[in-house]
């Protein structure tokens, strides 16, 4: 069978229901072979214990990451207390015990409420984060003792769903976060449950929306990997779809469209911000934002 090229592909996002177990390098990897394609990317990485989306980018289509990876994220978890591990999450030692049998359910609620608004965060040190250039999970791994610094993050929401108590000593909570970009769920688990004195971890994750994709769009990788090759389909968006998801869209004429892909700048509209700028053939031609008068091309997307 002979091999397709990249530009046999449409470019677009393919959004994949990540199962657990697999890394985000991994999905990245079976995308490449179920397209033949060598450029793919994706926006936002899952942990391997992690399930739900993940967005991918295959051809012209990754420019796009940069500003995918972004927006705010939305999942389901579900946090142990009672119990600490190394990793923050199920998959780590555990390093402390402590009964959670005095908690009320009150006192488990106020302690999570406590974990929204800005946050100064310490990500897990098995995160990664890269510390002078290697993943802060890298070290760890190869026995280094790693210490990351704190970064401003917001949790929007963190809505508790139930509590319950599958041992005397323990408690599971189930709840929803929305937060920003770059805030680790593991590490809000960990902080309430050291503020509750009895320590914290997580032991399931699901992302179910990042920006505007949810994970009701999504399917598994080869699926939505054939369904991009296909022109349409459950888990893939073509390259105008996804611009059009992301930013507001502006129409070209053919002129502005002629003008914009040989780099040069066309009149202003006046309003702020990226806008996906799109042709009479419903093509991408860039991304652009007003300067001054005029508009420039801040991502270019040339014809295929």
């Amino acid at each position: 069978m002979s091999r397709r090229t990249d530009a046999d592909v449409p470019p677009g996002l393919l959004l994949v229901d990540k199962p657990g177990g697999t890394t985000s390098h991994d999905v990245v990897a079976r995308a490449r072979r179920a397209l033949s394609v060598r450029r793919v990317g994706h926006a936002g990485t899952l942990d391997p214990m992690a399930t739900g989306l993940l967005v991918l980018g295959v051809g012209s289509a990754t420019r796009l990451l940069g500003y995918l990876g972004g927006h705010d994220k939305t999942y389901e978890a579900t946090i142990r207390l009672g119990r600490s591990t190394v990793t923050d999450d199920r998959e780590g030692q555990v390093v402390t015990t402590a009964s959670a049998a005095h908690l009320d359910d009150a006192a488990v609620a106020a302690a999570l409420t406590a974990q929204t608004g800005p946050l100064l965060q310490v990500p897990s040190s098995v995160s990664a984060v890269k510390v002078a250039g290697r993943r802060a999970y890298d070290r760890v791994r190869a026995g280094e003792e790693v210490v990351l610094e704190p970064r401003t993050v917001t949790v929007h929401r963190l809505d508790v769903h139930r509590v319950t108590r599958p041992t005397p000593d323990l408690v599971d909570v189930d709840v929803t976060v929305v937060c920003t970009a770059g805030t680790y769920v593991r590490s809000i688990a960990r902080d309430a449950g050291a503020a509750l004195g009895v320590g914290g971890h997580l032991t399931a994750l699901r992302r179910t929306a990042s920006g505007p994709f949810p994970v009701a769009q999504a399917a598994p990788v080869e699926e939505a990997a054939a369904a991009l090759a296909a022109g349409g389909g459950t888990g893939a968006l073509s390259l105008t779809g996804a611009a059009r998801a992301v930013f507001p869209e502006r129409s070209l004429t053919a002129d502005e469209a002629r003008a914009l892909g040989h780099g040069q700048r066309i009149a202003a509209t006046g309003a702020s911000g990226l806008h996906a700028a799109v042709d009479g053939e419903e093509r991408l031609v860039a991304l652009v934002e007003d300067a001054g008068r005029t508009a420039r091309v801040a991502v270019g997307f040339p014809p295929t």
